[in-house]
Formats: structure tokens, sequence, C-alpha cells
């Protein structure tokens, strides 16, 4: 069972890590694009404009990556909690309905 945990795991990372690596690449393209659209800069130049909008682009993905990630973990708890609430109330009915069969089957068996 923990060799399963450990290879999703490592599915998990890997898949992150290709995912990360998809958006690095399309910030990449992204840049090259949009200095191929200030034709007077200089290589120089236009290296650095590439630098800096990969740079400021990555930063902002970090971000947005960070705020989903927590998002995702306010989720679970609160939807764990949900479940536990839950399961409670279907337990509690369970147990109430269990109960009134077996009152009223004792209440049928005296009043014979």
């Amino acid at each position: 069972m923990r060799r399963d945990k450990d290879n999703e795991r490592g599915l998990r990372q890997v898949e992150g890590f290709l995912m990360w690596h998809a958006e690095v690449a399309q910030a990449q393209r992204d840049a090259t694009a949009f200095t191929e659209r200030l034709p007077w800069l200089t290589t120089a130049q236009r290296e650095e404009v590439e630098r800096v909008y990969v740079d400021d682009r990555t930063a902002a993905s970090r971000v947005m990556l960070q705020r989903i990630c927590d998002r995702a973990v306010e989720l679970r708890a609160e939807y764990a909690a949900n479940y536990l609430r839950m399961k409670a109330r279907c337990v509690a009915a369970t147990a109430t309905v269990a109960g009134l069969v077996v009152g009223a089957d004792a209440f049928v068996l005296l009043v014979r």
C-alpha cells in the first residue's frame, strides 16, 4: 500500500514538473511574440524584454498556483467537515429509525 502512495506521489510530482515547464515555455513563446511586434529593439534590448516578460509571467503564475493550492486545502477541510456532519446525521437517523422500529415491535408484542 505504501508503494502505491509513493507511486501516486511521484506521478503527481512529474505532472507538476511538466505542467510548470509547459507554463514557462508558453511564457517564453509569448515573450518572443511580444518582442516581434517591436522591430526597433536591438538584440540586447529584445533579450532583456523577453527575460523580464518571462520573469513577470512566471512570478504571476506562481502566485496564482499558490492561491489555487491554498483554496484547494480550504475546500478539502470544508468538504471533510461537511462529510462528517452528514455521516453523523445519517448515523443518528438510522439509530432513531431502528429505535422506533424496536419500540413499535415491543409495543405490538405488549399489546397482544
